[in-house]
């Protein structure tokens, strides 16, 4: 396929997300990859075929004492460079590409082989200094173009529809709208109607949304949108990642922050915050589904040009050096 945005920077993975004892498939632009972990944090990546019989290695296993992944097929075991190890062999030369990493904090980046057309956002580490991390949410493959899954986030009056039943939301005004160059940023006050208890009972996360608020959003063109506001005793921020798998399927996940008083409503509320952003996330994906091509729009709502300046941005790349 011909990559999406080449040279974007692309958040694949958090930390977390890795665990000490199993690989970690990622798809970008067409390429399928595999990552690991070692004993020392150490994080590899790899092409995810086997070189002799073409086994996917995400389906092995790994060594995390050793930092090496092994093929569930015949037990081949290759190291962080893509080198097989065999018992009393030298090592020989590589014979898996690797893929650059850049690891910064606990999110995993990467260019995809291409050379950088922009920098790392510094987004993502400043929302993880001012808060607590929680979890990953949200963690799914969308059978939908990369434009898109985009476009939906700069979205504001998809509420009124696709989340609907989980919000009610009457209206949302923006009072603040700031573009620089990639990064984007807004305020926008969320008025919502009363919800029914047949609702909050068939989802209590309702119970977390006040029915006024103000609503921060920024934009790290193109991987990242984050919501951030005050819900009663406690804030909450979503980092939601977006990067292109193929044409046609973009993986999505988000990262869930909080601020809380004490650990006990930390504990009372943690899984309901996920629950609620992974229904977010199956409404926007469900949205993205069911949706024909894109084709130009005869009808043309307000604060759309939060849209289109997103739209110009993927439009008009690479961006000048």
């Amino acid at each position: 396929m011909n990559p999406i945005l080449s040279g974007a920077p692309w958040l694949v993975a958090h930390r977390s997300m890795l665990s000490a004892d199993r690989p970690y498939k990622i798809t970008l632009n067409g390429c399928d990859r595999v990552l690991w972990q070692d004993a020392e944090g150490e994080i590899a990546a790899i092409a995810n075929v086997c070189p002799h019989l073409q086994a996917p290695l995400s389906e092995g296993w790994i060594d995390p004492q050793r930092g090496t992944i092994t093929c569930p097929f015949h037990a081949l075991e290759f190291d962080r460079e893509g080198c097989l190890l065999q018992k009393d062999a030298p090592r020989g030369k590589p014979l898996l590409e690797t893929l650059e990493l850049i690891i910064v904090d606990d999110f995993i980046w990467t260019y995809g082989g291409f050379e950088p057309r922009l920098p790392i956002p510094e987004l993502h580490q400043r929302i993880a200094g001012e808060y607590e991390f929680v979890g990953v949410s949200g963690n799914k493959s969308i059978q939908g173009d990369f434009l898109t899954s985009l476009l939906i986030n700069y979205d504001y009056n998809h509420q009124n529809g696709t989340h609907r039943e989980l919000f009610r939301v009457r209206e949302n005004p923006i009072s603040n709208y700031e573009e620089n160059g990639y990064y984007t940023k807004l305020v926008q006050t969320v008025v919502c109607e009363k919800n029914t208890w047949l609702e909050i009972l068939q989802n209590p996360a309702i119970l977390m949304t006040p029915k006024t608020y103000d609503a921060n959003m920024e934009y790290a063109f193109p991987s990242t949108t984050v919501f951030s506001t005050q819900m009663g005793a406690f804030e909450i921020a979503q980092v939601h990642i977006l990067y292109p798998e193929t044409s046609d399927r973009t993986r999505t996940f988000v990262l869930c922050f909080a601020k809380f008083n004490n650990p006990l409503l930390k504990l009372l509320l943690k899984n309901f915050f996920l629950k609620a952003v992974d229904t977010v996330v199956e409404q926007d994906s469900t949205a993205i589904e069911h949706s024909y091509p894109r084709s130009r729009p005869k009808i043309r709502l307000p604060k759309e040009e939060v849209m289109d300046y997103a739209l110009g941005l993927y439009q008009n790349w690479p961006p000048e050096s």
